[in-house]
Formats: structure tokens, sequence, C-alpha cells
């Protein structure tokens, strides 16, 4: 387990791929905001604080009632989770495994993240405070016993930091699982995908429900954008399953390419939505997930009471509705 724990996360450094070749540009956003310097949310949402007198923990031993399988996520309390091991999946970001009762499952929907949680301190009336943070695990929903986070670590992020702080046995809370959309198979002819940096996560956590399915004939295009070759996270990954499986496409665009880069260049551009995702249908979705200058540029923010809003941007431009659009 340990050896695959660590190629996975090897997984990541570039390898340089002519996928798509030629759609290069080198338009930015009209108020550029590189990917590196904003912090991505791994599920599209914010960082939250708590207060709250104490933890409300319990034991992993929660059955679900309808599958009577037993479960180790808890939507309604937090739960610690052992820290198993972690490594290095670029000069920013960690692969996090975390243990449970190796005969439950994590209990996480397509699509959905979890909420993990950190004491910053006291507040006036000596209650405990804490940063909360959404997170979506890479590893597979129906793994018993662990689960993976791929987390960029920020200077000065709260949740992030504390992350990077941990070391083997050391315990992190969680709630969960959070639904974000619920994904059936064939639900759509063709699914397009716009991820910046971390926000490849939730993408992938459809993608592989897609590919491990036979009867799941959807057609999924990944539109994938970071800073540089090197930021790109689980590449070896991405470009594995791109081969292996005909309905699974993945471009690359970066906004500061080395001498032999052969993908895109510049940030996510008409034309580069265009050439590479499905035009605006009925039996068209398009998932966008990634930092907020990325957001803004691509399919606008969501609402303030953080439903999904309307569409604006790029992909408003283009002609695709909210109704074909869903926002991480």
């Amino acid at each position: 387990m340990t050896l695959f724990f660590r190629r996975l996360a090897k997984s990541a450094p570039v390898a340089l791929s002519n996928a798509f070749k030629g759609y290069q540009n080198s338009n930015s956003y009209t108020s550029r905001n590189p990917f590196g310097v904003v912090a991505a949310s791994i599920s599209g949402g914010i960082s939250l604080y708590y207060l709250t007198s104490s933890p409300n923990l319990a034991h992993l031993d929660s059955i679900n009632e309808e599958t009577q399988k037993k479960v180790a996520l808890n939507p309604d309390k937090w739960l610690e989770f052992k820290l198993q091991e972690s490594a290095t999946v670029s000069h920013n970001t960690k692969l996090y495994r975390f243990s449970f009762d190796p005969e439950a499952e994590l209990g996480l929907h397509i699509a959905s993240c979890l909420l993990t949680r950190a004491p910053t301190g006291k507040n006036d009336e000596g209650k405990t405070k804490y940063v909360v943070r959404p997170y979506t695990p890479i590893s597979d929903p129906d793994s018993k016993g662990y689960f993976d986070l791929m987390i960029k670590i920020y200077p000065e992020g709260k949740m992030s930091q504390h992350f990077a702080k941990l070391k083997p046995g050391d315990v992190v809370e969680v709630k969960g699982p959070i639904e974000k959309l619920r994904y059936t198979p064939n639900m759509k002819k063709h699914i397009g995908m716009i991820a910046g940096g971390t926000g490849v996560t939730p993408m992938l956590q459809v993608v592989e429900a897609i590919l491990k399915n036979p009867d799941d004939k959807t057609q999924v295009s990944l539109v994938y954008a970071n800073v540089s070759p090197d930021d790109i996270l689980l590449k070896q990954k991405l470009d594995i399953l791109a081969t292996s499986h005909p309905n699974f496409k993945v471009f690359y665009t970066v906004d500061n390419p080395s001498k032999d880069w052969r993908g895109g260049v510049g940030y996510v551009s008409k034309d580069v939505v265009t050439k590479g995702l499905p035009g605006p249908g009925d039996d068209t979705l398009i998932m966008v997930c990634g930092p907020p200058g990325m957001m803004q540029s691509i399919s606008g923010d969501k609402a303030k009471d953080y439903s999904q809003g309307e569409v604006s941007g790029i992909l408003k431009e283009l002609g695709y509705t909210k109704e074909m659009v869903y926002k991480f």
C-alpha cells in the first residue's frame, strides 16, 4: 500500500504531452490573476470559521440504514481520522492518506466533498475557534479503510499550514459528505470540464466514476489550466486515463511554459473552449472549478447564498445557459 501511495504522489510530475496539439493561445484574463496567487478551494467553496465549545466526536461505527453498509463519514458529527502517511506531489502540494475501519466505506457520493476543521485558538468567551475547509478526496469512494486528500500548501493558509505540520498518527476532524452534484451514469451525452490548479480534484472524482463503469458511455473532455508545467497535478495519471479510455480527452494549458512545452499557452480562452469542449446543448454539461479569477472569467461566481447563480463570462458569451453549467 505504501509503495502504491508513493507512486501515486510521483504521478504528478510533468511528462510533456502533445494532446490537442496546436490549440495554443496566449490570451489572458481581463483582470489578470495567476492561478498560483489566489488559493483555490478544492471543492469550489471558501474557508469558513466556526465557533463551538468543544468538538463533537464519535467512533467510526455509523451504519447506512438504506444499504446496511458500514460507513466512516457522518454528515452531522465531527469524527477523528488518523493520518497514515503523506507524500510530496509537487513543490507546493502534498498527498495525505487517512485511515479508518478497514471494513467500512468512506460513504462519499459522486460528486461530493468533505469538511475538515482545525482549532485556531479561543474567542473572548474562551470557546474554541476553528477554521473549516472543504476538500474532495482523490481516492476511489468505494475504497475501504482509507481516503486520500491532495492539498496545496499556502504560506498563509490556515488549514493547509495545519496539514503541513501533521505527522503520521496525528488526527484531523472530518464531517460529511457534502453533496455537490449528484452524478448518475449517462446523465449527459458529453461532459466538459474546466479546472485550475487543485480544482481538478472534483473533476477527477467524476472522471474516474465514469471510466470505471462500462455501462457509462459519457464523453468527457477536460481543459486543465496551471501556472507552469511543474504545477500540473497528477498529470501522469490523467494521461494514462486518456490513453486507455477513448471517451476521455485532456488538454493542458499553462501561463508560463517551459522551452519544451507542447501544450497550450495562456489562460482558458473562447478558442480553447470552442475547440476542446462540447458545444451548448441539452445533452451537454460544463463543470468549472478553480480560483476566483478563473471562475469569474469562465463562468462567473456562485451567488452570495452559494447557489449556482447565473452564468456569465466566456461560457455565457458562447451560448451556454445555467442549466448547462455547474460550478464546484
